[in-house]
């Protein structure tokens, strides 16, 4: 039996010409700064988002303490929202290893934080307080994708109160490539316009861009060259990266557009779930759809069940199910059908 794996858009694996491209890599030594691979992809996505600077990482957890540890110091703070990930999902690194102070704020419906919070949480110059120094964001939250307009007047405001900007792009390119099919421009241009509105941006070419490993860091050369020091300290100077750099150019030049097909297969997923017995589905912005179980359904006997039957999920009360490239329609078609036989005609897992 073949698995539908809608656990994450993590578990994608190197496509066979992703695979070509990684065995074709020329390699060096990273930490001595010559691999070339490594540095055309710094140099690419750096370009490509319009900064000075970038920074190869091996995660994305990695990328945004990195940044978090350069643009902040022992006892200051960053104001991040109550779920963003580099608060909640992230082991608390900025705490524990940069002694950064998270000032959490909590998410309005739509997942913004409301710019009085913002304004309210930023402390005075007082020795009692810690510094306020970096507003963090999250674009894509939660497969939703924030609003442009809300995304300047954040940014704006932090940069009137003299803190720096910092965005977790993990999945930028599905921002950009919602964002493109609305304004009629490209997913490209899109992504620079997004990332123009932060001083740094962490983007990962392991979710949906389909490279086995690694995020990209970017930002001004003074942070990118703290976070290098970072980087070091955190265990991720690389060797011969450049096999892992040639997956994430490949991704570049080969994932973005195809990014809309997972937009389309998660609102077909949406679609097809949407109506049964007891479910709340979620209309998704991008690849990512949560659907709502009522407390008369098992949230994990259904994961269980949805597991024999060949259908990977991951949740409770709230699945959390995530298109990527490796799952085609017919894949959502099958989710679909274990799904609504778990849940549908009244049926309870």
């Amino acid at each position: 039996m073949s698995v539908i794996d809608l656990r994450s858009d993590t578990v994608t694996r190197p496509t066979a010409a992703m695979r070509a491209a990684m065995a074709a890599a020329e390699v060096g030594d990273d930490v001595f700064g010559d691999d070339p691979t490594v540095n055309a992809l710094q140099d690419r996505i750096a370009t490509l988002l319009g900064k000075p600077a970038a920074l190869f990482m091996p995660s994305g957890t990695q990328s945004n303490l990195c940044a978090l540890m350069a643009h902040c110091g022992r006892g200051d703070e960053y104001i991040v929202g109550q779920h963003a990930h580099t608060y909640q999902y992230e082991a608390g690194g900025a705490a524990v290893l940069g002694s950064i102070q998270p000032q959490p704020i909590a998410h309005q419906a739509d997942g913004t934080l409301a710019l009085d919070d913002m304004a309210a949480a930023i402390k005075p110059d007082d020795a009692h307080f810690a510094r306020s120094r970096l507003l963090a964001l999250e674009n894509t939250f939660g497969g939703r994708v924030m609003p442009m307009d809300w995304q300047r007047a954040a940014t704006g405001l932090a940069r009137q109160r003299g803190l720096a900007c910092h965005l977790d792009g993990a999945r930028l390119f599905n921002a950009a490539v919602a964002q493109a099919q609305a304004t009629g421009s490209t997913p490209l241009a899109e992504a620079r316009a997004i990332a123009d509105l932060y001083d740094s941006v962490s983007v990962c070419f392991s979710k949906g861009l389909g490279a086995p490993v690694g995020s990209a860091l970017v930002g001004p050369a003074d942070v990118i060259a703290r976070a290098r020091r970072h980087r070091k300290i955190l265990g991720g100077g690389l060797r011969q990266a450049g096999v892992l750099a040639a997956a994430a150019l490949h991704a570049l030049d080969h994932h973005v557009d195809r990014l809309a097909d997972d937009h389309a297969r998660a609102r077909r997923l949406a679609d097809g779930l949407a109506g049964l017995p007891g479910v709340a589905v979620v209309a998704p912005d991008t690849n990512i759809v949560f659907v709502d179980l009522n407390a008369a359904i098992d949230g994990a006997e259904t994961v269980r069940r949805a597991g024999e039957h060949g259908l990977l999920l991951t949740g409770g009360q709230r699945l959390r199910l995530v298109t990527h490239l490796q799952v085609d329609e017919a894949g959502i078609d099958r989710a679909v059908a274990v799904l609504s036989a778990l849940l549908g005609a009244g049926r309870r897992a």
